[in-house]
C-alpha cells in the first residue's frame, strides 16, 4: 500500500527505458507506456520483474485522450493510483525551417507537444496529492541549432506548460518539473549521424563525452523522490553543454 506508482510514456527505449528501470530499482511500481515497441516494452518488464521490481506495460498513442485515459486507468487498476508521470515520449525529424516537410511539423507537434499535454491533463486529474509530474524539453532551446526549428518549437512549447501547470496544481504538494538533455546516446539521438560529427559533440562538452540514458534517468530520479524543492522548474541535464 505505500508503494509509489509511476507511469513513464515512451518507456520502452532510451531515456524512458532508463528512466524506467531506475524508478523501478527506486522501489517504484512501473507502468511503461509504448507506442508501438511492445517486444521491447515487454522486455523491460521483464527484466524489471526479474530484479525483484513491478511494472506492466500498456500501448497507448499520447495524443490520444481515450488511449491515455486507458493507461491510467490500467495503472491504476494493476497498482491502486498514480504518484510519478514522466514524459519521456517524443519524436525528432530535423531539417531546415525552409524546407521542412509540414506533415513532418504537424506529426512533431502531435506526439511532443500535444502528447505532452494530453498526458499532463490527465496528470494533473488523477496523480495522488504528495506526487511529482516530469515532462521532457531539449539542450537545443539554448544551443539554438540548425535544423531543429520543429523539434525545439515543440520544446520550448512544452517547457511553458510545465511552469504554468506547477502553478496551477498549487496547494496539492505535486511538483512540476521540465528536464532537458543536452546529446545523449540514445537511437533518437544518433540516428543519422557519422562518427565524426560525433566526436565533434563530444569535443564541444566539458565533460568531453555524450550523455547516457542513465545520466537523465538519474536527475529524473532526484525529482521524482527526494526533490520536493524544486518545482516549477527546467532543469537542463547537458555535462555543461552552452
Amino acid at each position: 500500500m505505500d508503494q509509489r506508482i509511476a507511469i513513464v510514456t515512451g518507456g520502452s527505449r532510451g531515456i524512458g527505458r532508463a528512466v524506467a528501470e531506475r524508478l523501478a530499482a527506486d522501489g517504484f511500481g512501473v507502468a511503461i507506456a509504448y507506442a508501438s515497441n511492445e517486444a521491447e516494452a515487454k522486455t523491460v518488464v521483464e527484466g524489471i520483474e526479474a530484479r525483484g521490481g513491478s511494472a506492466i506495460a500498456v500501448r497507448a498513442d499520447v495524443a490520444d485522450e481515450s488511449a491515455v485515459t486507458a493507461l491510467f486507468e490500467a495503472t491504476e487498476a494493476r497498482f491502486g493510483g498514480v504518484d510519478v508521470v514522466v514524459n519521456a515520449a517524443g519524436i525528432m525529424i530535423l531539417g531546415p525551417l525552409a524546407g521542412f516537410d509540414l506533415a513532418d511539423f504537424d506529426r512533431t507537434v502531435r506526439t511532443n507537444l500535444r502528447g505532452t499535454y494530453v498526458v499532463d491533463q490527465l496528470a494533473a486529474q488523477r496523480v495522488r496529492d504528495g506526487g511529482a509530474i516530469l515532462n521532457f524539453s531539449t539542450t537545443v532551446t539554448r544551443t539554438s541549432l540548425p535544423n531543429y526549428s520543429a523539434y525545439a518549437a515543440t520544446k520550448g512549447a512544452v517547457e511553458a506548460l510545465g511552469l504554468i501547470l506547477a502553478k496551477e496544481l498549487a496547494g496539492r504538494d505535486i511538483t512540476v518539473n521540465t528536464v532537458a538533455p543536452g546529446p545523449t546516446a540514445t537511437d533518437l539521438f544518433l540516428d543519422g549521424k557519422d562518427e565524426a560529427l560525433i566526436e565533434r559533440i563530444k569535443g564541444q562538452n566539458p565533460m568531453h563525452r555524450l550523455g547516457t540514458p542513465e545520466d537523465i534517468a538519474e536527475v529524473v530520479s532526484f525529482l521524482a523522490g527526494p526533490g520536493r524543492w524544486i518545482n516549477g522548474q527546467v532543469v537542463f541535464a547537458n555535462g555543461g553543454t552552452a
